[in-house]
């Protein structure tokens, strides 16, 4: 895979890798850390969670603009690097109040802001050379795949350590409970006969609840405890990714190399490379504007017109700082950005609402079968019998790697049956844990993909990158339609007035799995086609900034995901599900009716 590729690529997978192993052990668990701590209703929680979203890629432009000013790209992903690491040794202490906690996001956000964009812009560096140019795709997708790695890993051990935590003070995790303790403690719980149940359910003594009310206290104490702990494996992830960078960062391009494409841009424009105050100062009227102007809208507020306002300050300086022969590129990388706003604002609810209903309406309790998708182990076992079926049965290898695909698949489908035996038939499964098939599936879907793009290439026929995104906006609003119709079956959150879903009344984990599935193959053929996408249209002396570009439309995507928490509680879920598929079906049909303009600036 990674065959006549630069050196640097492997650097930037593996630093990109124990990064987001820790980004992602912190994502898997905080907008319920934040209602089990402090009590949030899904709303103010999801509020936090959009603003915290917004920030992480919003402050890439920030970083981008630095990076592109003094074209040391490598020192500020450094800087990002330690800064994040502040960020989670900050959040993972205990007794933090709610703005500690928010300020420790907000560092993060912008140790974030400095390293992402800037990472993704020197990987497109490495390709800017003639000799790899053709490989760019597939390098994003090799990179992509890097996130992911880590990511899959991430909620596994979230999960792990929180629950250890909890079995350490004498507890079973339940992730209905905690809703209920907060409201022991106010007084607002209505139903304290199901309280009592589960209490006595999450005691391992089995010693019965006399105290319902301390019960409360103590079960919420250490169920945040356990969340602590698991940030602070999030900080030791970002110890290695800075390790790694440090050792090997020699092989990525460094100042000399970017300062000679940035001059030869200069000599192609004839414009000097510094940035311009006036459009500077005019971007940020601008978006005090719009901020002032959606803010009198009824509905809407300073936080979402701060956030629209942002996106169009940004477009409006790289307009005014472009030359001619720059704007077509940057008119189409706007137009792209705009797509990508709404594919995000629907696609990360796996973090917020789609983890809503993996709590709240996915089974608690599973089969020994389905269990193997649950436990670290026993999914390891499963990835491995596959990988030695693809070995066994792949064309052109040789026969000591069909004999190693043969062993492989004996020794770990013989894992998978002792598993399955030892599993009971009503095993739990912790919410958190569905996070970890998306990664998953980007991990074993990136070759297929991959794959694919490469058989249609040999026939000529393989889809620009503008395509493939289009075609993954159309996988992604069939993703939401699957989830949709899961939902049929089951009783709006506004209907349970507080209450937990019945065991009877909720769902199979498949649902969620498949839509899981479906969004993971659109994110395929979005997302790296999108940095790709970026890094060959970027004019060489805004690299930094449109890769900022990038993510800023990601964060305004992001800051959207309040929709999803807003809605919850309040209309029947089909319908918030179906708000999404018209998202992703629009987007889908906008990107298409622009095709011929972006392909023209791809030379496709």
């Amino acid at each position: 895979m990674l065959k006549n590729h630069p050196k640097g690529l492997l650097v930037a997978f593996f630093t990109n890798m124990g990064e987001r192993f820790g980004f992602y052990t912190m994502m898997a668990i905080l907008v319920l850390f934040l209602q089990v701590k402090y009590g949030l209703s899904e709303e103010l929680a999801g509020d936090y969670y959009s603003w915290f979203y917004f920030a992480i890629y919003a402050l890439a432009l920030v970083g981008g603009m630095l990076a592109d000013w003094k074209k040391q790209y490598k020192l500020i992903i450094l800087l990002g690097q330690i800064i994040m690491f502040i960020g989670y040794v900050m959040i993972a202490m205990p007794g933090m109040t709610l703005y500690g906690s928010l300020a420790a996001l907000l560092v993060i956000s912008l140790g974030n802001g400095f390293f992402k964009g800037n990472l993704q812009a020197v990987v497109g560096q490495l390709y800017d050379d003639e000799k790899y140019s053709k490989l760019r795709d597939s390098a994003f997708m090799i990179f992509y795949m890097g996130i992911n790695v880590g990511a899959f890993f991430a909620p596994f051990v979230a999960t792990g350590i929180r629950n250890w935590w909890l079995k350490t003070n004498g507890f079973m995790h339940d992730g209905s409970l905690p809703s209920l303790c907060h409201q022991m403690l106010n007084g607002t719980l209505k139903d304290t006969t199901q309280f009592q149940q589960l209490a006595n359910n999450a005691v391992i003594s089995k010693v019965p609840v006399t105290d319902l009310h301390a019960f409360a206290q103590n079960y919420i104490d250490v169920f945040a405890r356990g969340y602590n702990w698991a940030f602070a494996i999030a900080a030791g992830a970002m110890i290695t990714s800075l390790l790694v960078y440090i050792i090997f960062n020699k092989t990525l391009p460094g100042s000399t190399s970017i300062k000679a494409v940035t001059k030869k841009a200069t000599i192609e424009t004839g414009e000097k490379v510094t940035g311009n105050g006036k459009a500077l100062v005019i971007s940020i009227l601008l978006m005090g504007l719009t901020a002032f102007l959606l803010q009198l809208m009824p509905g809407l507020d300073y936080k979402f017109g701060l956030a629209i306002g942002l996106f169009i300050a940004f477009v409006s300086y790289i307009f005014q700082i472009s030359t001619k022969e720059e704007r077509p590129r940057v008119t189409s990388l706007i137009l792209v950005f705009i797509v990508v706003i709404f594919f995000w604002m629907s696609f990360h609810q796996n973090g917020l609402t789609l983890t809503f209903f993996a709590r709240d309406y996915i089974a608690k309790h599973v089969g020994p079968l389905t269990n193997l998708f649950f436990n670290l182990n026993s999914i390891l076992s499963v990835i491995a019998t596959i990988a030695g079926l693809v070995l066994v049965f792949k064309s052109n290898i040789k026969i000591q790697s069909r004999l190693l695909g043969g062993l492989l698949t004996l020794v770990a489908g013989g894992l998978c049956y002792y598993f399955v035996g030892t599993y009971g038939d009503n095993n739990p499964i912790a919410p958190e844990v569905f996070q970890s098939f998306n990664p998953l599936f980007i991990v074993a879907l990136t070759p297929v993909v991959m794959g694919l793009f490469s058989f249609l290439n040999k026939k000529g026929i393989e889809p620009s990158t503008p395509k493939k995104i289009g075609f993954g906006m159309i996988l992604a609003s069939l993703g939401f339609v699957v989830i949709l119709i899961a939902s049929l079956q089951v009783v709006s959150p506004y209907l349970l007035n507080g209450a937990a879903t019945a065991e009877a009344s909720r769902v199979s984990p498949y649902w969620l799995m498949s839509s899981y599935l479906i969004l993971t193959v659109a994110e395929l053929f979005l997302s790296p086609m999108g940095l790709s996408f970026v890094s060959k249209v970027a004019p060489p002396r805004f690299q930094g900034l449109m890769q900022g570009g990038w993510l800023l439309a990601t964060a305004v995507g992001n800051k959207l995901l309040f929709v999803g928490s807003l809605l919850w509680g309040r209309i029947d879920l089909y319908m918030l599900w179906g708000l999404f598929f018209i998202c992703c079906i629009v987007s889908a049909m906008f990107i298409f009716s622009i095709m011929k303009r972006l392909e023209r600036v791809t030379g496709k």
